[in-house]
């Protein structure tokens, strides 16, 4: 059988008033989650880090040659300088 758990945190009970985190709780559950993090390589960031930059590059040049087509035909059509 389920139990519908909506709207509710799962560690607080319903009863319970704003029950606040302490900061040292707080930064303890931060270096808890930052544990877990599976970092990059240094292969692996520098792999991302050029796949990135080659997609903006790209993004750059179709926005670029969009904006380019797009007023050649705009001044062909109204007329212009």
């Amino acid at each position: 059988m389920a139990i519908d758990t909506r709207g509710e945190t799962a560690d607080k009970p319903s009863g319970d008033k704003k029950a606040r985190t302490t900061p040292a709780l707080f930064y303890r559950q931060v270096v808890n989650e930052l544990r877990k993090v599976i970092w990059p390589t240094r292969k692996d960031l520098i792999t991302y880090t050029t796949v990135v930059l080659i997609f903006v590059l790209i993004m750059v040049a179709i926005v670029y040659g969009l904006d380019s087509a797009l007023g050649w035909a705009v001044l062909r059509v109204f007329g212009g300088s």
